[in-house]
């Protein structure tokens, strides 16, 4: 999902021209197929690696590759359905080792991504609002697996991990926290404003409800260029009662827009449950003339089973709606304690029984596909859990060290970003 930056790919290539001993062509062979060093078994002189050796890794890696992409059927909740059959969504889904170590690894990322968020916001590196994602990654995770970087994706502000996950870097993320010039606002925007244009996300909005109507307008573009792309506009239970979601609603169904209304059930508008906050707490159901799915938020599988039920319904028919049914763990934001309108035990309780990154690691390790702590000698290598976990700990941790060293912006950007074209010194007050 995320490319290597040139600076990236050149470490590499020197880091790998001195742990392989081989001739150049052969070193390009390597890095041009992307074979993992350790697995190649050196056969020519004084321990050199010769062509027939990366041939030899080639073929076993698309072995092991073919072996790692072998179906696997898993059972998932069965979703509820609004104006659409109730067999719409299927009961179970296809997957595959490989698919599965991915979704654990990008999910865990981003659980890692905002754990260190709520350090770097209380030891006051983080500044403003900041709204965690932790608990809801197989929303993101879902939608990713089932949608390309042609569909569009328009969100709140918990905003942190889709900026990673459509495709920029860990370090740019924060960057964009803590005010610094690698962001992807150039530090200016701050938590609630990611942006990635170039992988069709358009933010982060602190205005609630207010990207749904933008959601509706990426619709009528991709309709208009006759892309083939949908798009995703996600929105809290809070934000449900806006009325401009209903006007979006409305012009996307007049124009038959391939737009997919997301509705974030997370259980609390800020400090306000569902039920107190809401008369039809049925949100998948209240887009009136628009069907609705409701699913099982913390599932990847069935969130991405669910995505593409919905993606096929928005290309030929025009608007649905998507409720998932979720939770978040911090508050609504870190100024939050998320303890006064919910009592601790709640809270342990779901990440007890229905954590998404937890179930992913269980089917995992319930079907032998991944070690726990070690990879274990056999025929058939086992990957590590414990592996996975350590280096995207530590690919965390250096992408926040990276960022918190990073500049922030520099004086010439004072006035940039306001006007089109227009880059002027800024306009002095009493003088």
């Amino acid at each position: 999902m995320h490319r290597l930056a040139a600076p990236r790919r050149l470490a590499q290539a020197r880091s790998l021209s001195t742990a392989v001993k081989a001739s150049p062509t052969v070193q390009k062979l390597i890095r041009q197929h992307g074979i993992d060093p350790s697995r190649i078994d050196a056969t020519g002189p004084k321990g050199t690696v010769s062509q027939m050796d990366v041939r030899k890794a080639i073929a076993a890696a698309a072995e092991m590759d073919a072996a790692d992409s072998s179906p696997v059927s898993i059972e998932i909740p069965a979703a509820t359905t609004y104006l659409l059959p109730v067999d719409a969504v299927p009961l179970v889904a296809e997957t595959s080792k490989k698919e599965l170590l991915g979704y654990y690894k990008t999910m865990y990322t981003m659980r890692r991504m905002e754990i260190e968020a709520d350090k770097l916001y209380t030891q006051k590196m983080i500044k403003g609002f900041c709204h965690l994602y932790d608990g809801q990654e197989a929303v993101g995770m879902g939608i990713e697996a089932a949608a390309t970087y042609r569909d569009s994706v328009v969100t709140s502000y918990r905003d942190h991990t889709w900026q990673y996950t459509r495709g920029d870097t860990i370090k740019n993320v924060f960057g964009e926290l803590m005010g610094k010039y690698c962001g992807s606002a150039k530090g200016k925007g701050g938590s609630m404003h990611m942006y990635a244009a170039r992988n069709n996300f358009y933010g982060g909005n602190g205005i609630v409800g207010a990207q749904t109507s933008i959601g509706a307008g990426l619709a009528f573009s991709h309709k208009y260029r006759s892309d083939g792309g949908v798009a995703f506009a996600l929105y809290g239970d809070g934000a449900a009662n806006q009325g401009q979601l209903f006007e979006a609603m409305n012009i996307a169904s007049l124009q038959k827009l391939p737009c997919i209304f997301v509705c974030e059930n997370n259980k609390y508008g800020m400090g306000t449950s569902t039920d107190r906050g809401s008369y039809d707490t049925k949100y998948y159901a209240r887009g009136h003339y628009i069907p609705g799915i409701q699913v099982d938020g913390m599932n990847v599988l069935a969130v991405r089973e669910a995505v593409k039920v919905a993606m096929a319904y928005a290309r030929q028919q025009g608007p649905i709606v998507m409720e998932m049914d979720t939770y978040r763990y911090h508050g609504h934001s870190m100024s939050d304690p998320g303890v006064t309108y919910r009592t601790r035990d709640e809270v342990s309780g779901v990440r007890k029984a229905r954590d998404p990154v937890a179930l992913v690691k269980k089917w995992l390790l319930d079907m032998e596909l991944a070690a726990p702590d070690e990879i274990k000698e056999s025929s058939t290598p086992c990957f590590s859990i414990g592996a996975i976990e350590q280096a995207q700990k530590l690919e965390v941790e250096q992408a926040v060290k990276a960022a918190v060293a990073a500049a922030p912006p520099p004086a010439s950007e004072l006035t940039r970003d306001v006007y089109s074209g227009a880059y002027g010194p800024p306009r002095l007050c009493n003088l």
